[in-house]
């Protein structure tokens, strides 16, 4: 393969149309600069989000790797790492077994692979995203009901409200340095997979992380949405503002990140993750790529604290462990109540029980009656009550 365009003058387009709210307090605003360091700033997990942990039960039936993609109020729904296309729905509670099916196949109502899971509980739903831009609509129990084709190459889909689903159209994304043509995330009917809303942050010209050696060229991926603490985050590469989309339709800026990406060579990317009413979590992408060593796109952990009203290079432990045990704040988003997932390995967990170093609490119970071939213990993050 290689990079056909090479890239043109970048323009930078900050004019806010449409729907985009004119009043806005300067202060609720979070100017972000991507090219200074910050002070380190450590925080523990457990000092200010809610932490839930639960072992997945272990059978000759439900044997996983626990890669968790989405979480209801009743049910986990979980994959193996290996893409074998089991699917698992584990009790939310108690971490049980439910049910398991696999419909990894070539037929039209199976899956090619998984590339992600949406669990849909209110309407008793789980969409399976699968190559060739479909959506595979199954039951609860695995029983099939819909296909939808959508009409784009779409990434970063997630459950919206009742009635859709909110998604991110990446055909344009190997267009670097051309203008863009059209309206990059939109909303998606569950009914029948149509566009029911596009949704425009202003820029001119695509700018995504793609790095270029002669005829070889290596992408990276950012996520371009996040749900967090009940408000909706829309991100692209391209643009210099980060918006908060509401429920009626209306974009509101959240966060600008200087110098322009238009300016930056290489360009430093700037995403979200987890907000609570304090800190607000982002990390920085740094276009480059070492193509001798097969490494690139080196991150960087940033944190606004809305109390101190400064940015931090932001590290967030978990405080059940002696040690420090780093906690991905910035990781793939889940849905609006559950902020983050982590999965922890038995045989992790039963060294560092046997080490001491886990703290007294729930996971050190848990951890003293694993064995080693159990199924991992799954780690949910929550805004604190």
């Amino acid at each position: 393969m290689k990079l056909k365009n090479t890239i043109g003058s970048l323009v930078l387009f900050m004019g806010l149309v449409g729907c985009i709210e004119k009043e806005q307090s300067a202060d609720s605003l979070i100017t972000v600069d991507v090219s200074v360091s910050y002070p380190k700033k450590e925080l523990v997990l457990q000092d200010f989000m809610d932490v839930e942990y639960i072992p997945l039960e272990t059978t000759d039936e439900f044997l996983t790797q626990g890669l968790v993609l989405d979480v209801g109020k009743t049910y986990l729904l979980v994959k193996n790492r290996n893409n074998d296309g089991d699917i698992f729905l584990f009790d939310r509670k108690t971490g049980k077994g439910i049910r398991k099916f696999n419909y990894k196949g070539n037929g039209p109502q199976d899956y090619v692979r998984i590339n992600s899971l949406i669990l849909d509980e209110a309407n008793d739903e789980i969409f399976v995203s699968s190559p060739g831009n479909k959506l595979l609509v199954y039951d609860l129990y695995g029983g099939f009901k819909r296909c939808l084709v959508l009409e784009n190459a779409t990434s970063s889909v997630l459950n919206f409200d009742q009635t859709n689903l909110i998604g991110y159209d990446m055909s344009e994304y190997y267009n670097k340095g051309k203008e863009r043509t059209k309206d990059y995330h939109f909303l998606i009917s569950k009914k029948d997979g149509s566009v029911t809303q596009r949704i425009h942050l202003p820029f001119k010209t695509i700018v995504t992380p793609i790095v270029a050696d002669g005829e070889m060229f290596v992408s990276g991926f950012l996520e371009s949405i996040r749900c967090s603490n009940n408000k909706w985050t829309l991100m692209d590469t391209s643009v210099d503002t980060l918006y908060h989309y509401e429920k009626d339709g209306n974009l509101k800026p959240a966060i600008i990140r200087k110098p322009s990406v238009n300016e930056m060579k290489p360009e430093i990317f700037l995403s979200v993750g987890i907000s609570t009413d304090r800190y607000h979590f982002m990390q920085t992408t740094i276009n480059s790529f070492d193509f001798e060593k097969g490494r690139g796109f080196k991150t960087g952990e940033l944190m606004y604290d809305a109390k101190d009203k400064a940015i931090y290079e932001g590290i967030v432990y978990n405080g059940d462990f002696i040690e420090k045990k780093f906690v991905a704040m910035t990781a793939r988003p889940v849905n609006n109540e559950i902020e983050g997932i982590e999965s922890m390995d038995a045989f992790r967990l039963i060294e560092a029980y046997e080490k001491g170093k886990l703290k007294d609490g729930v996971l050190k119970d848990i951890a003293s009656k694993l064995g080693e071939e159990d199924n991992p213990v799954i780690m949910l993050v929550k805004q604190r009550k």
